[in-house]
């Protein structure tokens, strides 16, 4: 009896392909590459086959394969658009296979890709996500988001992610008039707007909603309207200009006190000044913002503090507190990261939040003082520049998880 091993280790996966079309021309500008198990069998089904990889915990070995398919028909095929593919993220810590390599590295010369990537990933692994994120780039490839709007959280990602394609959810082509969707519309197109992704509409299967998609922004569509997924045609569509990959977000060193301030002046105060500024930040968060806090030491984070930081965890995509001592879930659905002695963190008290239309920073440096609590005295900036604290957010996030691999063979680092 065939069970998920065999089909893992016999590689036997089947790409198909549904065709991503040009909203202005109705040209085929791309197609994205979707993978299913052996025909009639219980793993035909992709979510039923990544569930039995997952609990076998091959996985990530098994989004390798998939890919390596997508990038061998479409060498196969001489296509000439762009291909998008899924990767899911427990693969941005797995090696590529040694059997893999050189389709992988034949699609890196030849192919132009584009990997999704969801909501998930970078709340399961952020750092992991981050370094796959610039090696995709590094390697000349571009990144999507999807499934944007099905959850509130990926809105609060897009700045972290930086994708060169948006893709809506299908759901907002189906709620063009809920408060909801215009909310993530807005979000997304003030996104688009201001580093040039392009939008994509998923779900797209009549003529209504391909207007409403117009009318979100959207200039590439992809559903049932334009092609179901099947096997690349004979005659692959000539290359088209589908999207131009953004720029790569700024690079900033440093801690976030280090980076914040590099920019903004900075007072001094003392602890209990600063108590009420940090709650109001905190407070900023608790509507689906990302949360980060730096709290030197553990004992600091107990208590109300703790509790506070749970409740704001139940809504937001990721809550993270940063401290010696700290266990890696201080406090329910919060993630803990913990510091050295020696670590430059040790000696800041940070609070950052950003989320799809607020970012605020507050970054502050311990002075040393060894007289009474309340009385300590810190340096400190604040800054609302949504530019300014997504750098000081990206700088905490490669902390959270060390980042061990890439989830890209050495051919597409650079190693």
């Amino acid at each position: 009896m065939v069970d998920i091993h065999d089909v893992i280790g016999a590689r036997a996966v089947t790409p198909v392909f549904q065709p991503l079309v040009s909203l202005a021309t109705s040209a085929v500008v791309g197609y994205e590459a979707l993978s299913r198990g052996p025909a009639g069998t219980r793993w035909e089904a992709p979510v039923a086959l990544f569930a039995a990889a997952r609990e076998a915990g091959r996985d990530g070995e098994l989004d390798w394969v998939c890919r390596a398919a997508a990038y061998r028909a479409a060498l196969d095929a001489g296509l000439r658009t762009t291909l998008f593919v899924n990767m899911e993220p427990s693969a941005w810590r797995v090696p590529c296979p040694a059997d893999l390599e050189d389709v992988v590295a034949a699609a890196q010369r030849r192919l132009r890709v584009v990997t999704e990537m969801t909501e998930r990933a970078i709340a399961d692994d952020p750092s992991a996500l981050l370094a796959a994120t610039a090696s995709c780039r590094a390697a000349g490839w571009g990144v999507a988001l999807d499934d944007v709007g099905a959850d509130r959280m990926s809105l609060a990602l897009m700045p972290f992610v930086h994708p060169d394609v948006v893709k809506l959810d299908m759901s907002l082509l189906r709620s063009p008039s809920e408060a909801y969707t215009a909310q993530v519309v807005a979000a997304v197109q003030a996104y688009a707007e201001a580093s040039g992704a392009v939008i994509l509409a998923e779900g797209v299967e009549t003529e209504e909603h391909e207007r409403t998609a117009r009318t979100m922004g959207a200039t590439v569509g992809q559903g049932w309207r334009y092609g179901r997924p099947a096997p690349l045609p004979a005659t692959p569509p000539a290359p088209g200009p589908l999207l131009t990959p953004v720029a790569r977000p700024p690079s900033a060193p440093g801690t976030p006190y280090e980076i914040v301030t590099a920019r903004r002046p900075v007072v001094e105060t003392t602890k209990a000044a600063l108590m009420p500024m940090s709650r109001h930040l905190e407070a900023l968060a608790d509507d689906g913002q990302i949360l980060l806090a730096c709290f030197q030491d553990a004992r600091y984070f107990a208590g109300a503090t703790a509790r506070r930081f749970a409740r704001i965890a139940r809504h937001s995509p990721m809550v993270a507190a940063f401290g010696t001592g700290l266990p890696e879930e201080p406090a329910p659905g919060v993630r803990g990261a913990a510091l050295h002695a020696a670590d430059p963190l040790r000696g800041e008290w940070n609070v950052i939040v950003v989320g799809p239309h607020r970012a605020a920073a507050l970054v502050a440096r311990d002075l040393g003082d060894a007289g009474p609590e309340a009385g300590r005295r810190f340096t400190f900036a604040t800054t609302y520049d949504r530019e300014l604290v997504v750098a000081a957010a990206r700088s905490l996030l490669g902390v959270i998880t060390p980042a061990c691999g890439t989830g890209l063979p050495a051919v597409l680092t650079g190693v």
